[in-house]
């Protein structure tokens, strides 16, 4: 294998989408059975068949959005998974809804509880599945497609200044991946300022808020029912996974600094030279030099877990295990679902590589 073998490399080695991690440390939110543990109001929001099951009717018309809260914990630093179909009953196609996270009631409306904060959004037609929109705050964060930064407007410091910095593929292409009036897995992962929406494991935004004094760092998981046509959404297997941010400020801090691969397989191929490629890690923005070409991106992490993400490429986001021994740090990635193991073997789509710390 030539010297150029990197994370290039993981986009020539398979495009499609990217599947979830392990339910390891997930704690149920809904039990299957009724409202406990949440709250909202009755003639919306029942348990049918096991689900959560939100209608509006012709008799009972909506004059503000509402939503059930979970009533028994708030979250800062988290993953949330949960699966969501909507289904409009109306000539129109309306339908509209969303769950909202670090959130707060704003007031307890005529039809039940209004609620702003950040909306991992989604709807009937085909415009703003994915989205991050801050109900009742600053509007749209990132459309569908895209990794925004936010902050405040240089001009005016009380306005909101969206950034766009990248994508992470085709608005088009991430709709035709929901399912229409059918079931549809989504994740939220919101850990210090960084907050990604995935649907049926395709990532739809990413946003960077920076804007400290706007963004929340903790606050409430809710259901939305929109206002408008009449319309159904039902909610299943709702659950989530508290991240500790203690634990990705101390993996990055060892990782600070500049490293020389010492080793890198790939789809089972060995490289003969790997000392050409070179990694620096500054914050959580880090650089990779290769003998071809020099590509950027930032980190997440979570434990043992690693997300990638590149500023640019086809493909945005790879999934990665990393371990780390005094001046080496091993890591494992894939751009379809979170490695298992510290393996490239033939065809599985991996690529292992070994860092030493740069002298």
């Amino acid at each position: 294998m030539k010297s150029s073998l990197s994370l290039a490399l993981l986009a020539s080695l398979a495009i499609g989408t990217a599947a979830q991690a392990a339910e390891d440390g997930f704690k149920q939110l809904f039990n299957g059975k009724d409202l406990s543990g949440w709250t909202g109001n009755p003639k919306l929001w029942s348990v049918k068949d096991g689900v959560i099951h939100g209608q509006t009717t012709p008799e009972y018309k909506l004059k503000h959005n509402t939503f059930l809260v979970y009533t028994n914990a708030e979250f800062a630093n988290f993953e949330l998974r949960f699966s969501y179909k909507i289904v409009p009953n109306n000539d129109k196609g309306f339908g509209n809804s969303g769950v909202q996270y670090r959130s707060k009631v704003v007031q307890q409306g005529e039809q039940g509880p209004i609620v702003g904060g950040y909306q991992a959004d989604f709807e009937v037609a085909k415009t703003y599945s994915g989205i991050n929109y801050e109900e009742r705050g600053r509007g749209i964060l990132a459309q569908r497609g895209q990794i925004t930064i936010i902050k405040a407007d240089p001009a005016d410091p009380k306005k909101t200044k969206v950034e766009v910095v990248g994508s992470v593929g085709k608005t088009e292409e991430l709709q035709a991946n929901i399912k229409a009036e059918d079931w549809n897995d989504y994740t939220v992962i919101a850990r210090d300022h960084q907050l990604t929406h995935i649907i049926n494991g395709r990532v739809t935004s990413i946003v960077s808020d920076e804007q400290t004094d706007k963004g929340a760092k903790s606050g409430i998981l809710a259901l939305q029912i929109h206002v408008g046509e009449p319309m159904t959404v039902e909610f299943r297997n709702i659950r989530v996974r508290e991240i500790g941010a203690a634990s990705v400020a101390s993996a990055l801090d060892q990782m600070q600094g500049k490293w020389v691969a010492s080793e890198i397989t790939a789809n089972g191929r060995v490289s003969d030279d790997p000392s050409g490629i070179k990694l620096a890690i500054k914050g959580d923005r880090f650089e990779v030099e290769t003998p071809d070409q020099t590509m950027k991106g930032a980190l997440k992490i979570a434990g043992k877990n690693m997300e990638v993400v590149m500023d640019e490429g086809d493909l945005k986001l790879f999934y990665a295990i990393f371990e780390m021994s005094g001046d080496t740090m091993k890591v494992c990635y894939s751009p379809i679902s979170r490695p298992t193991e510290f393996s490239a073997a033939e065809d599985s789509k991996r690529i292992l590589t070994v860092y030493k710390r740069a002298k």
